[in-house]
């Protein structure tokens, strides 16, 4: 079992614990490569995962309650609390871009021959949490608090905890819908 922490107290990235944000800008951006920005955690964010299905009263005449019929199942909704600290000098400018990274996953981007196109879709997994593989998501909203009651960068005033709230709906393509099945099996 590894553990959290290497000598000296920086945390270990957890590579199979990971977000990956599209960049197809044309601006060099740090800790882009290959037109994506991939967050690899170093400690376990706060995970709440949400699904649920709509059934429809049917009236039947004499019949004591109503029977039930399926309409639909609703968005699967990914919730995950970030927890972005400080254990060496170079972690003030990666939470940082982190944090760049997840703000611009709710904004438009710049289309070729159109004013602009949709956000990105991004990936995410997180060990087996969340399915065996990755999942495409899309980005909600993030909410992010700066404390006061830590340390903070002189320059930056990055401190050295915050926290960044993030909620995910799951995408499909429509040929890779899940069902019951697939769920049981895959996870995802």
């Amino acid at each position: 079992m590894p553990a959290g922490t290497i000598l000296g107290g920086p945390l270990v990235p957890i590579e199979n614990c990971y977000i990956i944000v599209p960049y197809d800008g044309e601006a060099n951006i740090p800790f882009v490569q290959n037109g994506e920005f991939k967050i690899i955690l170093n400690n376990l964010p706060e995970i709440t995962d949400s699904k649920s299905a709509s059934y429809n009263d049917e009236i039947v005449i004499g019949r004591s309650t109503p029977l039930k019929t399926y309409s639909q199942s609703d968005n699967r909704s990914i919730s995950m609390q970030l927890h972005m600290i400080v254990s060496k000098a170079s972690d003030v400018g990666y939470n940082l871009s982190v944090l760049k990274a997840i703000q611009s996953a709710v904004y438009p981007r710049e289309g070729k021959n159109v004013p602009f196109a949709p956000p990105p879709i991004c990936r995410i997994k997180c060990g087996s949490l969340l399915g065996n593989g990755e999942l495409c998501v899309i980005l909600k909203n993030y909410t992010v608090k700066f404390p006061t009651e830590v340390a903070w960068e002189e320059n930056t005033f990055v401190p050295f905890k915050f926290d960044i709230d993030t909620s995910w709906d799951v995408v499909y393509k429509s040929s890779q819908l899940p069902g019951q099945e697939k769920i049981f099996t895959l996870g995802r």
